[in-house]
């Protein structure tokens, strides 16, 4: 990469265009322009340019969620409120793939979410069946 590239490349990023777009206005190969900008400095930069970062609260505190252009749009500032948000929503959770079963041990019909092989209703179960009630150690 020529110093002529490398000047093109950190201007284009502080206008705000996107690593693919400077790769074919450079010539560099795309991994190659983010390499340079992830050292030095220069990431984030088409997010941030004028026109488009807006902010929205958090679903769950309400703190501000630094929303950027082009990017799929954050609705929580952190994992921990996600988390938080979605245990106490759990009626607006959209489970496909719930399996029916029978508990071979104590013949209570239950239902597990995303396991087709489950057998058991608990663990209590398993153990009962597996070893005879006592756990092994």
């Amino acid at each position: 990469m020529t110093d002529a590239q490398r000047t093109a490349i950190a201007d284009y990023r502080r206008n705000g265009y996107g690593y693919k777009k400077i790769s074919q206005l450079t010539g560099v190969c795309e991994s190659s322009v983010k390499t340079y900008c992830r050292r030095n400095g220069l990431t984030g930069m088409a997010a941030e340019a004028p026109g488009g970062v807006t902010e929205k609260p958090c679903l769950c505190c309400g703190k501000a969620v630094v929303q950027y252009p082009g990017r799929k749009e954050k609705k929580f500032c952190s994992d921990s409120c996600r988390n938080k948000w979605w245990n106490s929503h759990l009626h607006l959770v959209n489970r496909k793939a719930m399996y029916d079963f029978v508990c071979p041990t104590c013949g209570k019909p239950f239902s597990a979410y995303g396991n087709r092989n489950r057998k058991y209703c608990s663990h209590e179960c398993y153990i009962e069946d597996r070893f005879g009630g006592a756990v092994c150690g």
